[in-house]
């Protein structure tokens, strides 16, 4: 997607513009596909054959069909939990305003298209346990975005969402960051003025998390930790805005607010510190195809505010912008006609584990929050800043870390 150049942007500043043109790369080929309800129809279906099994089409088959199941919820929800602050964004306007006023449209015939059971793109959200995963992703995008994606539905496609995100409660979630996804759907129920919305479900994801906190800022994945980057992909995030969504309703929820934030903060500060000083990170953990969805906890506190003492907006801006430049600058990240293709950095198969398909892969639009901010935000229009491994590696002064009390 290519944003016009001129006045008309409203000097839209080049690094703003370089994010904005990337996630509607990213974005244009799923909801322009919704939007004329043919998603079905037009995107791929590329799965990660584990090894062993490349050459057992039977298998391959089997493994494809499975995803198939699930793959389209998965693109919808997790492309639009990135996009949503900049759906909701009131504060842009010239060209990009005319951007975001379409896209916000085709955020909401996407959404319609995908829980209107007359709808040839109508999505899974009672069968298996996956669509659990991927209703909470849509759920977030409305806690996100609660006026674009929210009280700007029609009461018919409203009603169709309750719907489709109550159907999840059938089958019961994993115990680990699963417990989040039920969560987030029952906040996400409350936002959009459903009655019918269980604390239950908020309840226990919040106790249970808080089990399982180990110290400096990290949560384990249910009773074991694992290193990845689960506490960004799911876990911080959607415990500050569940916390954000829901916290009033209860004083022991609303007490939380501060630890959760705090530990966050914590983990953001983590994240900041991982970006090198060529925009590489470290390759750990599962789920490494959802690329720099890896940076979402980061982004999200760029988006609200709130990020550690000891990063500045600008340069949390210059590390993101780095870490998303070095993946996609490399070649083999899209197909022919613009879809994500299974990797880490390019056209990477083999790091896809057998629950990743095509859908999956657009967990990566997190990174994105930040353009929720207005321009004149200062981690839009504050002067670069070298982040902490640039600062660290040529030798000037950038603060010694400190684990969090």
């Amino acid at each position: 997607m290519q944003i016009e150049s001129g006045s008309q942007i409203n000097e839209m500043l080049p690094v703003r513009k370089y994010w904005l043109e990337q996630m509607l790369a990213i974005g244009e080929p799923v909801l322009s596909a919704l939007a004329e309800r043919r998603l079905k129809e037009k995107m791929p279906i590329e799965i990660a054959i584990t090894a062993g099994e490349t050459d057992d089409e039977k298998a391959a088959a089997e493994l494809k069909a499975d995803r198939a199941k699930f793959t389209h919820l998965e693109a919808l929800g997790r492309l639009l939990s990135g996009m949503a602050p900049w759906l909701e964004n009131q504060h842009i306007n010239g060209h990009e305003e005319e951007l975001r006023v379409r896209y916000a449209a085709l955020a909401r015939e996407a959404v319609d298209a995908g829980t209107d059971p007359a709808s040839p793109d109508y999505m899974n959200f009672s069968d298996g346990y996956q669509p659990i995963v991927d209703a909470a992703f849509l759920a977030l995008a409305i806690l996100r975005a609660p006026i674009e994606l929210g009280e700007k539905l029609e009461q018919r496609v409203k009603a169709n969402v309750i719907t489709a995100l109550k159907q999840t409660r059938s089958r019961k979630p994993v115990f680990s960051n699963w417990l989040l996804f039920a969560a987030t759907i029952e906040a996400a129920l409350l936002k959009l003025g459903e009655l019918d919305w269980d604390p239950m479900r908020i309840d226990y994801a919040l106790k249970q998390h808080e089990q399982w906190y180990l110290g400096d800022g990290a949560y384990s994945d249910g009773p074991d930790f694992h290193w990845d980057y689960y506490n960004s992909f799911v876990i911080q995030p959607m415990l500050v805005d569940v916390l954000a969504a829901a916290g009033d309703e209860h004083e022991e929820w609303r007490a939380m607010q501060s630890a959760v934030a705090s530990r966050s903060r914590r983990y953001a500060e983590v994240l900041e510190r991982l970006i090198g000083t060529d925009g590489t990170y470290p390759p750990i953990g599962r789920s490494l195809a959802y690329r720099f969805g890896a940076f979402q906890s980061l982004a999200q506190h760029a988006l609200n505010d709130d990020l550690p003492a000891s990063v500045t907006a600008p340069q949390v801006r210059c590390a993101l912008t780095a870490a998303i430049r070095r993946t996609l600058e490399v070649r083999g990240n899209f197909t022919a006609d613009g879809w994500l293709t299974i990797g880490f950095c390019g056209h990477q198969r083999d790091i896809g584990e057998r629950y990743i398909s095509t859908g999956s892969l657009y967990l990566c639009a997190a990174v994105f929050l930040p353009l929720g901010l207005a321009n004149e935000h200062p981690f839009w229009s504050g002067a670069d800043e070298a982040w902490t491994s640039k600062k660290a590696w040529s030798g000037q002064a950038f603060g010694i870390d400190a684990a969090l009390k």
